[in-house]
């Protein structure tokens, strides 16, 4: 570091947030030339590159602050390197981590005594993760936020929600998240927002992955050290910290229940690969001043933890990584029986009648703050639990799953010569799906399997997944279809839901009798639906469909049997 520079530059190189009036946030083209004048003169304490780009082409960053100007990742994983992972911007609108990253990372270059405390921990970020939302600038978007003047909008140029989108990766941001996280595999994350919702006097609220469903040793950490010693510094750093505010009914003061952090979003797609995650919500109704310095604190308070125990965490994590278990949770549901208490500040809730409809409307009264102990629903318990196979086979037909697969580091080999092996396989009793699209999917919520056994007829080229690996947990969840966010329930395999023959009804009308009267199944199958739907006697269509879809003499192997086979 050139021997001119003293502790008080920062000043002379303020982010724009601290040249203005505290109300506004950068915008992309003043974070990119922000950063790249600070690589230009720290170039052995920061590394700034561009590491893809948005679905609308342009480019995303990613920075690196390494102390002994070490920026190659093998080498640093080699090396058992801490790394701490921030990313910013995800949801535009809501920007203080944004500024708050850059003048921690302007901090760490111009400061020698806050560049030591990080120590051999590599901060790993990057600044602005939805480029198209952010140059989508406007100051209306956000319906009830509090500054800054202008910002950023949620939806990136296809019109997604990126913090929907890590498992299904329909934008190249999530393709190249999918894709740091597997090469890099922080041991912590965290990923800034601002929440929604009720009103309380906290300016930070703080969402982290589920402790039970990051399981284990490394679960039991994150519980009874990690989030106590975060919550403990915050407060006494001036920003007392509470769970994100949940309401499980109308109002705080009767309880909250913590974010099931489901793999579309971003702390718990963290839980795929064992890393630790943090969702930091700023309240809306704070003025932005107040959320970018609760944003900055808790930003190094977390950079500090992780500092200090990164030896702990990477050991817990590869303990997590090699756990084997005969039965995998893979769906998820808060325990509302046992809930725990949390120490709440509130405000009061009052309800009136509404000056627009006939109803009651809430609002609260900031001249009335309590503090009481509430139900605090902090456990979730496993919905879904499958048995463990030994490998996973996925037929190369299925690009799009094996693609994400091969994203998230799971490890697979190619079969080179045919062979059979006894399997299992699913098939899809029914399914319900959402009525209108979500995230540009139509999501299946509900189904019903049967599990069969068969022989399997490998073919080369088809993908052997064997379990026996470190990135298993993120094969399981997204492979079996009761997955919270499976691929199956995302619709990467609608196709084996549709049948592709059918029958014109004065040509079939025949043929059903007579297959009623050779096959003696059907005949059983077909008169308990008479008795259970006596009202569809009269509709031609319903009656040879059934006939149709359960007959064998032409049966399609392929209609809705699950393609993913388990072996073992």
């Amino acid at each position: 570091m050139p021997a001119n520079l003293s502790a008080n530059l920062p000043a002379n190189f303020p982010t724009p947030y601290e040249k203005g009036n505290q109300n506004q946030t950068t915008t992309w083209l003043e974070c990119v030339a922000f950063y790249e004048e600070l690589a230009r003169r720290f170039p052995r304490l920061l590394q700034w590159k561009v590491a893809g780009l948005s679905d609308a082409g342009h480019p995303i960053h990613v920075g690196i602050v390494s102390v002994d100007g070490e920026f190659d990742r093998a080498r640093i994983k080699q090396a058992g390197r801490t790394v701490f992972f921030n990313n910013n911007g995800i949801h535009p609108g809501e920007p203080e981590g944004i500024d708050a990253c850059m003048a921690l990372v302007r901090d760490l270059c111009f400061d020698p005594a806050r560049l030591a405390e990080l120590g051999s921990t590599v901060l790993l970020f990057i600044p602005i993760y939805n480029v198209d939302g952010c140059l989508n600038r406007a100051a209306t978007s956000r319906v009830n936020q509090d500054g800054p003047e202008q910002f950023g909008f949620r939806g990136n140029a296809r019109h997604l929600d990126l913090n929907r989108d890590f498992i299904k990766c329909d934008s190249l941001n999530a393709r190249l998240f999918n894709q740091l996280i597997s090469s890099w595999d922080p041991d912590v994350m965290v990923d800034t927002h601002t929440s929604n919702g009720a009103d309380y006097p906290y300016a930070m609220t703080l969402i982290h992955t589920q402790t039970d469903k990051l399981g284990g040793a490394l679960g039991d950490f994150l519980k009874s050290t990690m989030l106590p010693h975060i919550f403990a510094q915050m407060s006494e750093r001036g920003w007392p910290t509470c769970p994100y505010v949940n309401p499980v009914k109308d109002s705080p003061d009767q309880g909250i229940a913590e974010f099931l952090d489901l793999p579309r979003f971003s702390t718990g797609y963290a839980a795929l690969h064992h890393v630790i995650g943090f969702m930091p919500e700023t309240h809306m109704l704070k003025p932005f001043a107040q959320r970018h310095a609760a944003m900055r604190t808790l930003l190094d308070v977390t950079l500090a933890f992780t500092v200090q125990h990164g030896g702990q965490i990477q050991s817990l994590r590869a303990e997590a990584k090699q756990a084997s278990k005969t039965h995998w949770p893979v769906s998820w549901k808060i325990d509302m029986d046992h809930p725990s208490t949390f120490l709440f500040n509130g405000y009061a809730p009052r309800r009136s009648p509404s000056l627009l409809g006939n109803y009651d409307r809430l609002s609260y009264d900031r001249s009335a703050p309590w503090q009481s102990a509430i139900h605090y629903y902090d456990h979730v318990i496993a919905d879904a639990v499958v048995r463990t196979p030994q490998a996973y086979l996925v037929p190369q037909a299925w690009r799009e799953v094996i693609e994400r697969l091969q994203w998230n580091g799971v490890a697979m080999t190619r079969i080179e010569e045919a062979r059979s092996v006894p399997a299992q396989y699913y098939r899809i009793e029914s399914v319900t799906t959402r009525p209108g699209p979500y995230e540009g999917h139509m999501f299946h919520d509900d189904m019903v399997l049967a599990t069969h056994s068969a022989l399997l007829e490998m073919q080369v080229g088809d993908y052997l997944i064997d379990l026996n690996q470190p990135n298993a947990r993120y094969a399981i969840e997204t492979l079996e279809p009761q997955g919270h966010d499976s691929f199956f329930r995302w619709g990467f395999f609608n196709s084996v839901l549709e049948r592709k023959e059918t029958f014109s009804d004065y040509v079939f009308e025949d043929l059903a009798l007579q297959l009623l009267s050779e096959e003696a199944e059907l005949r059983t199958l077909f008169a308990q639906w008479k008795r259970d739907h006596p009202d569809l006697l009269s509709d031609q269509e319903q009656v040879l469909r059934f006939i149709f879809d359960h007959c064998q003499r032409h049966v399609e192997p392929e209609w809705r049997r699950y393609p993913v086979w388990a072996i073992g």
